[in-house]
């Protein structure tokens, strides 16, 4: 057992929830692919009788989804439960929610048949209406539909734009294998327009290293003899130009592509009304101009360091514009996956792990992060500083977290701005008289004793 006890933790009072019938009326389902088995739990029909459970099998097409929708409006039912079984549960979702229903979705984790129970489709549907029914399942965000085709859009753009990475990093690593070092002359190949000259140069079937020197703009790092110096000793044979080719045409596709979605999104979130600012004059604008009385969504998040306007979009997909949905900010930090998950057991308390929650959102905080890094503001300082205790990774959730605590609150009040703490405010409030007491515990470890008075 050894010598470690156990710390002594005084009894508490915690108020539970009263886990007592929450609804009368309630309908689970246990979805498949091509089907899912509906269990709706009815009152007695006696005074004194027991609750009624009707299953019944439905096939996953709209029309028998929408008859299944007036059956359960037409028995009262208060609550429609499902499963988040891969995407299957949307077309569920979506046709019981336009239907006036009110809908939630749980995870499966969460309604899980107990334990040496026989496991089949009608008693997984029948376990979760029972488990509704109680109160004793949590639903999932699921955002209303405005949102979710902004979603869409954000998240298309975002594969695009993997997608054009992966496409760059497949065409140098053609250009390594033709002994072009392009890419060690330039800072980049994709955000230089002298990469880009040369590139097409060599699609063409240019193969003279000076005239495609040539191509370098004059400011180029190390200069045009730089430029023909990675050029020298290229081997390109006939398939080098067509693949070259090929590369850089699909790159102009999906830039294309991504700049149309990118269209799309400003529209897609100019036409929601709790997106849009507020004029001098009072009036809901998307565009409410210089002297705006509250400034539109987007660009009060863009206001943060490290969030620019797109970035600042793609965040309101995934959270949402209304913040009551959240109670409070962990509550939206615990949906990104930033929040450390408690684990301990008797004396033990081992190290926090990571929480799981929507990936999307957590990478656009730790991107935000990121960008912040090089900002001479709080956000900045503050990764810096953590940086140098905590490794880049973690300093990046830390302060993606943060970005996201202030997400919350710009959302949750529409006239709420960014004001920036300053890049001195560790220095102004924390570090003073950390420091001072460092500076004594040396001198007193000198065996010297010293008083301090403030300089006058």
């Amino acid at each position: 057992m050894g010598n470690a006890r156990a710390r002594k933790v005084p009894a508490q009072l915690v108020e539970d929830e009263d886990y007592q019938l929450r609804h009368e009326r309630v309908a689970g389902i246990d979805i498949a692919k091509a089907k899912a088995d509906v269990c709706t739990r009815l009152p007695p029909q006696r005074d004194g009788g027991r609750r009624a459970s009707r299953v019944e099998e439905v096939p996953a097409r709209a029309r028998e989804i929408l008859d299944l929708a007036v059956r359960l409006i037409s028995d009262g039912v208060e609550l429609v439960v499902m499963e988040s079984t891969s995407d299957y549960w949307r077309i569920w979702f979506y046709l019981l929610e336009a239907a006036g229903l009110n809908v939630q979705l749980v995870n499966s984790s969460h309604a899980r048949q107990l334990a040496g129970r026989p496991k089949t489709d009608r008693l997984d549907a029948q376990w979760i209406a029972r488990l509704a029914e109680m109160g004793l399942l949590r639903p999932s965000f699921v955002p209303p539909p405005e949102i979710r085709a902004l979603r869409d859009l954000t998240r298309t753009r975002l594969m695009l734009v993997r997608d054009r990475t992966r496409e760059w990093q497949r065409l140098e690593k053609l250009l390594e294998g033709a002994l072009i070092k392009l890419s060690s002359a330039v800072s980049s190949l994709a955000r230089t327009k002298t990469a880009r000259a040369i590139l097409e140069a060599l699609a063409d079937g240019e193969r003279d290293p000076k005239a495609l020197a040539a191509l370098a703009a004059a400011q180029v790092k190390g200069g045009r003899a730089a430029i023909e110096r990675s050029l020298d000793g290229m081997m390109t044979g006939a398939r080098h130009p067509m693949l070259i080719r090929a590369h850089l045409d699909h790159i102009t596709l999906l830039d294309r592509t991504a700049a149309a979605i990118e269209d799309e999104i400003e529209a897609a979130l100019g036409a929601i009304p709790a997106a849009r600012g507020i004029t001098a004059d009072g009036v809901p604008s998307a565009d409410p101009g210089p002297d705006a009385a509250a400034l539109p969504a987007a660009e009060r998040l863009a206001e943060i360091p490290g969030v620019s306007l797109m970035l600042a979009r793609a965040i309101i997909a995934e959270t949402g514009l209304d913040m009551t949905r959240f109670p409070a900010a962990a509550h939206l930090v615990s949906r990104a996956g930033l929040a450390p998950v408690a684990r301990q057991s008797g004396p033990r308390s081992r190290k926090p792990g990571k929480g799981q929650g929507d990936a999307y959102l957590k990478g656009y905080c730790t991107q935000a992060a990121t960008g912040a890094a090089t900002t001479d503001t709080f956000p900045g300082e503050r990764l810096r500083r953590l940086s140098r205790r905590l490794g880049g990774s973690r300093a990046r959730c830390a302060v993606g977290r943060s970005i996201l605590v202030i997400v919350w609150h710009l959302l949750a009040d529409p006239e709420a701005r960014f004001a920036d703490l300053g890049p001195d405010w560790h220095a102004r409030n924390g570090d003073r008289d950390r420091k001072i007491q460092a500076h004594l515990r040396q001198l007193r470890a000198l065996g010297l004793d010293v008083t301090i008075t403030p300089a006058a």
